[in-house]
């Protein structure tokens, strides 16, 4: 047979044969997967159904990172059983809301719907100038989240899923609606309304139709934390300040936060505030938490190092149902800890300001604020303190006079007192007898010269008080200080001295040169005046070291403290040494106070009711003590 060779006819043949089958593998390949796809997209109707997704509705519109494929997505719905229909709306991405007045600046995130942006928009950072606004919630520092239970049993947070925001007006009010939604009719609401001027918001949460999805069988659990951001020059001074606030039982207050970290359980909580030194978050409840889990961490431990955040807070508060369904009506408050601002609410957030509890509180509420709001209306601050101070110790002359007078007149009896211890040294009883008698005659209450003293400690501490926490001070320059809130730094040290830091603040310095030559005035006097007892230091020796002591105590103390309250006892001491001054050479002379006594030791005495019960108690005492050595 002849044998067939290959031809160009043959090998066109083979060629068109191999496309036809290259062609129909494909196209069954490609059939295929087109009837995977529609399997899927039916499937993912069929669960959408399940879930309440309306007809039609996909899941397209979510543009997060966290559900870019159709796999995240149903992970994403799967998870968030009967609120799965939120995630198909086109809020269902991280945009923002924005609420603004005058005052406040607040952007809402469309996820968790809650404040994503807090910015108080007349208040600068730090050092004034810099031009950057104080921000009390930026970066994910503070969440709010409502933790609950489905009725698959599944467990929920609000901040893991997305509101749908309304914006609207209501006559000059700006209101903000975000709503989780479980279906058309079926949601969680946040609603916020801002209004002009005001640092407070009106807050509530509500739901509807929610008693078909939701476990409400149990309380919701409400959770609001927040980190606080440094604000203020000093961060040790600022966290000194920091503290979480609460308000209990119909009116009492109280604060955790003050060491390192700390934890409370209370019940009946009306409001909660996370305060930041001189500026504050606050939550208030018209219905009251049951109770509420409160805890406070230090984040400063080294105060190089640790210098963008101060404290952690966190609260947890129980939510009760009410028909098988929530309705709180709440308020937040983002602004300045002012105790002018805070008392207008009538809601006792004035005791969030640190004024000082009893006697101390009132002096401050009552005197110094009104006193020192008034002078700064039309005076400059540093003016202000000045006038301030000089008021405070005119009204004080009369405590310091009485004070210096009782010092010159037992620095006259020294002689005679000295006299009785040496002729009784042998008979304390008696000794103590005669000096009291002295005392009677020359008309002299040896207790006169400290009762003033104690009288001044009350108005001591009132100003330590109200000093550090009196907000207007704020970014008020005056002199070389740059904010009299904070410290008056003239040197920055290269090195860290301990307790007293690595600056150098002139007012301490000031004040502590101006407390010595007070002391080197008046110690002199106090040590004539007080007769030295038996078996008792030397108070003249103990005097002349606190001359030395104090000015280096004031200058450390104070190096780090507002330079407001240096310079107020900076100029209190300058005043007082020369009330001083004109009282010992002009007013209370030493011959006229000898006179004063002789005359009154001619005079018949009569005692009082206490001199008189000191006298028959000394007297029993006296007779006691000689039955005792008749027996021996």
């Amino acid at each position: 047979m002849e044998e067939k060779k290959l031809d160009i006819k043959t090998i066109i043949g083979f060629g068109l044969i191999m496309v036809l089958l290259l062609w129909m593998i494909y196209g069954q390949t490609d059939k295929r997967e087109k009837e995977a796809r529609e399997k899927a997209k039916q499937e993912q109707l069929d669960k959408a159904k399940k879930t309440q997704i309306p007809e039609g509705t996909t899941a397209s519109v979510i543009t997060d990172s966290t559900a870019t494929d159709s796999v995240k997505l149903a992970k994403l719905r799967g998870s968030l059983g009967a609120f799965a229909y939120s995630a198909t709306l086109p809020s269902a991405k991280n945009n923002l809301t924005e609420i603004k007045n005058p005052l406040l600046t607040i952007k809402v995130a469309n996820k968790g719907g809650y404040i994503d942006e807090c910015t108080l928009n007349n208040f600068e950072q730090i050092t004034k100038g810099s031009g950057k606004r104080v921000e009390l919630i930026k970066g994910n520092n503070a969440s709010f989240n409502l933790q609950f239970k489905t009725s698959d049993n599944r467990i929920l947070n609000t901040q893991d899923m997305y509101f749908e925001p309304v914006k609207t007006m209501e006559g000059e009010n700006q209101v903000l609606t975000m709503r989780l939604k479980a279906g058309e009719n079926q949601f969680l609401e946040y609603r916020y309304v801002l209004k002009p001027n005001d640092f407070m918001l009106d807050f509530s949460i509500r739901s509807q139709g929610l008693a078909q999805v939701v476990d409400t069988s149990k309380p919701i659990d409400l959770e609001w934390g927040m980190k606080t951001y440094r604000n203020e020059k000093s961060v040790a001074f600022e966290n000194r300040y920091t503290n979480l606030g609460y308000e209990y039982e119909e009116g009492k207050f109280d604060k955790l936060g003050l060491g390192k970290s700390d934890t409370e359980k209370v019940d009946d909580v009306s409001y909660i505030a996370f305060k930041q030194h001189l500026f504050t978050s606050v939550l208030l409840t018209d219905t009251h938490f049951k109770s509420a889990e409160l805890t406070s961490e230090n984040l400063v431990v080294d105060e190089k190092k640790d210098t963008i955040f101060t404290r952690k807070f966190m609260a947890k508060m129980p939510l009760a149902y009410k028909g098988g369904e929530l309705n709180y009506n709440m308020n937040w408050y983002y602004g300045p800890a002012d105790y002018k601002i805070l008392n207008e609410y009538n809601k006792n957030l004035d005791e969030i300001i640190p004024l000082g509890w009893g006697i101390f509180g009132w002096i401050n509420r009552w005197i110094f604020i009104p006193v020192f709001s008034l002078l700064s209306g039309f005076l400059p601050y540093g003016i202000g303190i000045i006038v301030f101070t000089i008021l405070i110790r005119l009204a004080m002359s009369p405590v310091t006079y009485k004070s210096y007078l009782s010092q010159a007149k037992m620095k006259v009896l020294r002689p005679e007192i000295t006299e009785l211890n040496e002729k009784y040294k042998k008979d304390p009883m008696k000794k103590q007898q005669e000096t009291m008698k002295l005392y009677s005659a020359a008309g002299v209450n040896p207790m006169a010269g400290c009762l003033p003293a104690v009288m001044q400690i009350p108005v001591f501490y009132a100003l330590f008080q109200f000093f550090p926490s009196y907000f207007d001070l704020r970014q008020k320059s005056f002199l070389w200080a740059d904010d009299l809130s904070s410290y008056d730094s003239v040197l920055k040290l290269p090195f860290d001295i301990p307790f007293y830091g690595n600056h150098v603040s002139l007012f301490p310095i000031l004040a502590s040169l101006a407390i010595f030559f007070y002391m080197k005035m008046t110690t002199g006097d106090q040590t004539m005046s007080a007769p030295q007892q038996e078996g008792m230091p030397d108070m003249s020796k103990i005097m002349k070291v606190m001359i030395y002591i104090s000015p280096i105590m004031m200058l450390i103390f104070f190096n780090s403290n507002p330079s407001g309250l240096s310079l107020y006892y900076f100029i209190s001491n300058l005043i007082t040494i020369g009330i001083m001054y004109v009282i010992k050479n002009h007013i209370v002379k030493e011959d006229k106070i000898h006179a004063l006594i002789q005359n009154n030791k001619s005079k018949p005495k009569q005692q009082g009711r206490f001199q008189k019960k000191m006298q028959e108690m000394m007297e029993q005492a006296q007779e006691q003590q000689k039955s005792k050595q008749i027996k021996k």
